[in-house]
């Protein structure tokens, strides 16, 4: 079946990779809406989202409303068949979600109706779980909460967020490339979720990085996983009867010991740990 237009709806690097696997695979949106720019850095230049990098990559179409609730009859104008939502970062409103005919199918990354939320991948290391996975679901009102169209499993072993987000990005562009002709085609079914097995996750704030050593080794090591580059996990040490605020950037488990590998103190670059070891007191 011939789709003749696509809207894709995203901000980050995650729905960066799914919008730029779509296009490959001949899906080429007529619109792409994503957040608008926004000041980064310590000179605060105006820095545009991943996926508009992407979308002016290959010369389409861009909005980047501040609240897409107010974009409804610009979208609209484009007729869309269907819309696609990887991370955008705003809820979207039931009169969008309405526009496209075949609606609006999201790029989660986790196995629904676990881990609904701002924070599925880091939730899943944080807890110890084997696997994650994708879903793709059927977008209603209600946040991660509309029926599911397709799930693929994956296996968290221990790797950290950064790439673990790159293997699900890749995952679930994959399987939406493979799923959007079986929803059109009518092949698939909608699966309404078990709400009442629903888990939810939280916005990561700065304070959550910082590292309780009463916590195992095991807990700690995969806080640190999780959480870097952000929010980023941290300490804080004591150097000439002041309190120095100290990054932990890398640790590794063994035999349930935990040994640091990589830190930045407060002001400085990053070293190994023990180039650490010889300016500033130990850590753990």
């Amino acid at each position: 079946m011939e789709i003749r237009k696509v809207v894709f709806i995203g901000t980050p690097e995650f729905g960066a990779v799914i919008l730029e696997k779509l296009i490959s695979s001949g899906l080429k949106p007529v619109l792409a809406i994503t957040n608008p720019d926004e000041p980064v850095g310590r000179k605060q230049a105006m820095t545009p989202p991943p996926v508009k990098i992407i979308a002016q990559k290959y010369n389409l179409n861009i909005i980047q409303p501040s609240k897409i609730k107010n974009s409804k009859l610009e979208i609209k104008n484009f007729q869309p068949d269907l819309a696609v939502v990887a991370a955008y970062g705003q809820i979207i409103p039931k009169e969008i979600l309405e526009i496209p005919k075949y609606g609006c199918l999201n790029v989660h990354p986790s196995l629904l109706p676990k881990y609904r939320g701002a924070s599925p991948i880091q939730s899943a290391i944080l807890n110890g779980d084997e696997k994650t996975g994708v879903t793709i679901m059927l977008m209603d009102k209600e946040m991660d909460h509309g029926p599911i169209i397709a799930q693929e499993e994956f296996r968290i072993l221990n790797l950290d967020f950064q790439k673990l987000h790159g293997k699900l990005a890749e995952l679930g562009a994959n399987l939406l490339i493979e799923t959007i002709p079986k929803w059109l085609k009518g092949e698939i079914k909608a699966k309404e979720q078990d709400h009442s097995k629903a888990t939810f996750t939280k916005i990561l704030k700065k304070e959550d990085g910082e590292i309780d050593w009463s916590k195992s080794p095991e807990e700690i090591e995969r806080k640190i996983r999780a959480l870097n580059p952000w929010p980023g996990t941290f300490t804080f040490v004591k150097k000439n009867d002041k309190l120095l605020r100290v990054k932990i950037l890398g640790a590794e488990l063994k035999d349930k010991k935990l040994t640091i590998k990589k830190v930045q103190p407060e002001g400085k670059k990053e070293m190994d740990y023990k180039e650490y070891l010889l300016s500033y007191p130990k850590i753990c």
